[in-house]
C-alpha cells in the first residue's frame, strides 16, 4: 500500500512508504465501510503478481460469505476489492462469476492466461521483404498477383534459392509486407508538391465596386443513378443586383457547355464588365477565355484559401437550384426542356417576382465593417437593377431599357408568377419521373 502525498501550508510533500496490512482484521461489513471512507487519500499500488491479487479476492469473498450477502453488501465489497487489488469493476464482476464457479468445483482462482513459451516465429525475414522491394522496383506499378507470379517463377522457373519462402507467398500476405515498416523504409518516396501556373484568368476576387455587370458562375450536379450521371445546372449571377440565369447542360464537356454559355452571357440585359469562376477546367480554358476576350469580359478566378471568392454562386445553389430540383437524379436526355423551362419561366420569376436580401455594411463600435439585413434592403433584382440605374451604376445592352423589364413585371403579380411557375416545374419533374421508372 502507497500513499501518495500529504499538504503542507502552499506546499505538496510527496511521500512514499509501503505499510503491510493485515486486512484479516476486517471482519464486518461496517469495518468494510469504515476503512473506505477513512483511507479515501491512500492509493492501493498492488505490485504484486495476479496470482497474489486473486489469492486476496478468493479469501475476501470467502470470508464475507458473498453469494449470500444482500445487494447492499455487495456493492461494498466490490468497492473494497476494487480499492485494494486496483482492479476495475467490470474486470473484478468476471473474477467474481469465476470464483463462484470455482468454488463449486473445489478449484482455486488462478490466471488462465500467459505469455506464450516461446514467441511465434516470422516466417518471412527481413532478406525476404529486400528481395520483394526489389522486385518491386524492377516492376513499378504492376499489382500484387503479378509480383506474387514473379516470386514463384524466381524460384520455380530460374532455380534463385533466395525466393524459396517468397515462392508460396500469398496475395494478401504480399500486400502485408507492402505495408510494414522494413518495406516502407526502403521503398517509400517521397514527392514536392508542385505549383500549378495557369495564365488564364486573373487570380483575384471581383471588385464591382457597386456597378452591375460582374458575374460569378458555378456549377452543381444532380446526382448519378446506376454509374450514369445526371444533368449539370449552372448558375450566373450577378454580385451586385443579384440578377441571376439558370441554365442545364448534359455535361461540363466543351460540346455541352460552350454553346450554352454563350446563351447565358446573352440573357444578361446588362454589359458584363467581369466573369468569376471557381479553378475548374469547365471555365478555366482557351475556348471561354478567347469568347470572354471577344466581348471584353474580364475573368477571374478563386484564390487559395479564400472560400468566400465564389461565395454567392454557391448559395444561391443551395437557395435556389437544390429548394426547387432537390438531390433526386434527373437523365440528361431532359438537359435541354430544363433549359428551356430556366429561360422562358423561371428566369423571369426569379429577377422580377422574387425577392433577395441586399447586405449594408455598417461600423461596429470596435471599428469593424459587418453585414446586416435589414427589412429596406429586400429588394427584387429588378428593383436593385432600378436604383443602380438611378445611381448611374449599370449600362444596358443595346435594345434593352429598365422600362421593357418593369412593364414585363407588371404582367402578372408575383402570386400569379410563382404559381405559374410552380406549375411548370412539377409538370417538367413528374415527366422526369415518368421516364425514369420506364427505363
Amino acid at each position: 500500500m502507497h500513499s501518495v502525498g500529504a499538504e503542507t501550508g502552499s506546499e505538496l510533500i510527496i511521500l512514499e512508504m509501503v505499510i503491510n496490512m493485515n486486512e484479516e482484521r476486517l471482519r464486518t461489513i461496517q469495518q468494510i465501510e469504515a476503512f473506505l471512507s477513512g483511507s479515501e487519500a491512500v492509493s492501493f499500488l498492488p505490485d504484486g503478481s495476479d496470482d497474489e491479487r486473486y489469492g486476496h479476492i478468493s479469501r475476501v469473498l470467502s470470508r464475507f460469505d458473498y453469494p449470500h450477502c444482500t445487494r447492499r453488501d455487495r456493492g461494498v465489497l466490490l468497492r473494497y476489492l476494487a480499492h485494494t487489488s486496483g482492479y476495475s469493476r467490470a474486470q473484478l464482476t468476471r473474477l467474481i462469476k469465476r470464483w463462484h464457479g470455482n468454488r463449486l468445483a473445489a478449484t482455486p482462482l488462478a490466471k488462465r492466461y500467459g505469455a506464450p513459451a516461446l514467441p511465434f516465429a516470422r516466417k518471412y525475414t527481413a532478406q525476404d521483404v529486400t528481395l520483394l522491394v526489389e522486385m518491386d522496383r524492377a516492376n513499378p506499378g504492376v499489382c500484387g498477383p503479378a509480383i506474387a507470379h514473379l516470386l514463384h517463377r524466381a524460384y520455380v522457373v530460374y532455380d534463385d534459392e533466395r525466393y524459396v519462402r517468397l515462392a508460396d507467398l500469398s496475395v494478401s500476405h504480399l500486400y502485408n509486407l507492402r505495408r510494414s515498416a522494413g518495406y516502407q523504409k526502403q521503398r517509400s518516396s517521397f514527392t514536392e508538391t508542385r505549383s500549378v501556373s495557369n495564365a488564364i484568368g486573373v487570380r483575384k476576387a471581383s471588385a464591382p465596386e457597386g456597378c452591375v455587370g460582374f458575374v460569378r458562375i458555378d456549377t452543381v450536379h444532380q446526382g448519378d443513378l446506376d454509374g450514369r450521371k445526371g444533368v449539370y445546372h449552372i448558375t450566373c449571377v450577378d454580385i451586385v443586383s443579384q440578377w441571376q440565369v439558370q441554365a442545364c447542360v448534359q455535361g461540363i464537356g466543351e460540346t455541352f457547355l460552350l454553346p450554352v454559355l454563350d446563351q447565358i452571357l446573352e440573357q444578361f440585359p446588362f454589359v458584363l464588365q467581369g466573369f468569376h469562376s471557381d479553378n475548374g477546367s469547365e471555365y478555366i480554358n482557351h475556348r471561354v477565355a478567347a469568347m470572354l476576350e471577344k466581348l471584353r469580359v474580364e475573368q477571374t478566378k478563386s484564390r487559395s484559401r479564400h472560400s468566400n471568392d465564389n461565395a454567392l454562386a454557391e448559395s444561391k445553389n443551395n437557395s435556389v437550384v437544390r429548394k426547387h430540383f432537390g438531390y433526386e437524379h434527373i437523365a440528361q436526355t431532359h438537359a435541354f426542356e430544363i433549359n428551356v423551362f430556366y429561360r422562358e419561366t423561371f428566369n423571369p420569376w426569379l429577377n422580377l417576382h422574387r425577392p433577395c436580401l441586399f447586405a449594408t455594411d455598417v461600423v461596429s463600435p470596435k471599428g469593424k465593417v459587418v453585414k446586416r439585413y435589414r427589412h429596406e434592403d429586400v429588394k427584387t433584382p429588378l428593383e436593385r437593377l432600378a436604383q443602380a440605374e438611378r445611381d448611374g451604376k449599370v449600362t444596358f445592352k443595346p435594345g434593352q431599357s429598365l422600362a421593357a423589364w418593369i412593364a414585363q413585371a407588371a404582367e402578372q403579380t408575383d402570386l400569379a408568377t410563382s404559381t405559374a411557375m410552380l406549375a411548370a416545374k412539377d409538370s417538367l419533374l413528374e415527366r422526369c419521373r415518368r421516364q425514369r421508372k420506364s427505363a
